[in-house]
């Protein structure tokens, strides 16, 4: 039986991503040519960008907990303050349903969305607008099977969260369309189902996605970034629909690319991306800080694999297409294009760190990956997007099921 797991970790995408990088240099790619001759002018606007919005250059990562602070309001700290905790465990497991849950809900929401939050009367789209309708789904305790705490995400409630479920409270209409509904209400089942099968996630309270944390804290007061992912792959691999399995083994975000197939290496035609699993990760190290532990070796993580940070490459002529017919075409994500596409994307982030960096003259502790997507690359993705197109729209049409992105 072939042993999956040199495929769960983040070296294994930073492999990968480093292999496709070096192909790509070399001209074997099938669809994109690179110009790294580029990246000095992507790391000036990524640093004019980061300038811009944390003009003392104290920036924090990039994580969920930024979007559920759209509009300037700090939501989940509000929250967290007028609720009387029974301890930091307690604090740390309502944070993590909020985060995990958040996170699952956030792929692409398409061009059309948005999500008007009646407390105040603002409208948001894209993240922000997932992050504030997901934060909302939970504080009106909708996931709580206990009238009297809102605050938790129960294992049966997921299970039995519906379409209906969602369309309500994320207010989807045929005038206010979101991607992948069903994807996303299937991935949600999918967690209650293995929150509910695994002991993991009930070691100090009923079965929850939250329970994760007491796992985590096993550790005693220091974990490295990387654990983190790990256990993530581990124990949620399962929920991911419509994925490759090595055995029993789930592969999660992982796609075929044949090109480098070999007949003595079982795993060579596998690239491994793991991007909300990863973006998960970093959206768990805030609430493991406050909790006490300490979350070290953050840059063994990697960028992301997604369409803003991907995007960016593309609209600054770093990666070009072989094939400009391509840019009009919808692609699967699993397509080789996309597959490349998205490997590429973390390579080129590590390359371009260092670069960031230097042009904002601070040092790798100060500025760690985490930081740069947030500062960062993302966002100077979404501004360039909405410079080259007026709906702000990635460069590449990719259909979505709603659990890549």
């Amino acid at each position: 039986m072939t042993d999956a797991s040199p495929l769960l970790s983040s070296a294994a995408v930073r492999a990968a991503g480093q292999r496709m990088l070096a192909d790509g240099l070399a001209g074997r790619l099938d669809h994109w040519s690179v110009d790294p001759d580029r990246l000095a002018d992507v790391a000036r606007f990524v640093a004019t960008v980061t300038r811009a919005a944390y003009p003392t250059l104290t920036v924090p990562f990039h994580s969920r907990w930024r979007h559920f602070e759209a509009g300037g309001i700090a939501r989940w700290q509000q929250a967290a303050t007028q609720r009387r905790w029974a301890d930091k465990a307690q604090r740390t497991r309502a944070a993590f349903d909020l985060a995990i849950v958040s996170v699952l809900l956030d792929a692409g929401s398409g061009g059309r969305w948005r999500f008007t939050e009646s407390q105040t009367g603002m409208s948001f789209a894209s993240s922000e607008g997932l992050g504030v309708a997901s934060f909302h789904l939970i504080a009106g305790g909708a996931l709580s099977k206990n009238p009297g705490d809102p605050w938790r995400v129960d294992a049966e409630r997921l299970v039995s969260f519906t379409t209906d479920d969602l369309v309500r409270a994320f207010q989807v209409s045929d005038e206010n369309p979101l991607a992948g509904v069903e994807g996303r209400v299937e991935l949600l089942r999918s967690l209650g189902r293995a929150c509910l099968a695994d002991p993991v996630f009930a070691l100090e309270d009923g079965p929850r996605p939250g329970g994760l944390a007491d796992h985590l804290a096993l550790s005693g007061n220091r974990i490295e970034a990387p654990a983190i992912l790990r256990s993530l792959l581990d124990h949620l691999g399962s929920i991911w629909p419509s994925r490759l399995r090595i055995g029993a083994q789930p592969l999660g975000d992982t796609w075929l690319y044949e090109r480098w197939r070999r007949a003595d290496d079982p795993l060579s035609a596998y690239v491994p991306l793991h991007k909300l699993s990863q973006w998960l990760t970093y959206s768990l190290i805030e609430p493991l800080i406050e909790r006490g532990i300490d979350v070290t070796a953050i840059d063994g993580l990697t960028g992301l694999a997604e369409y803003r940070n991907g995007g960016l490459f593309i609209d600054m002529d770093v990666l070009g297409l072989k094939d400009a017919a391509q840019a009009a075409a919808t692609h699967q994500v699993g397509s080789p294009l996309i597959v490349e596409w998205r490997a590429l994307t973390v390579a080129l982030l590590d390359r371009l760190l260092p670069l960031v960096r230097k042009e904002l003259g601070v040092s790798a502790e100060r500025f760690p990956i985490a930081s740069m997507l947030e500062g960062g690359s993302w966002a100077a993705g979404r501004r360039i997007a909405r410079e080259k197109r007026t709906d702000g729209s990635p460069p590449l049409k990719i259909l979505s099921d709603g659990t890549t992105f």
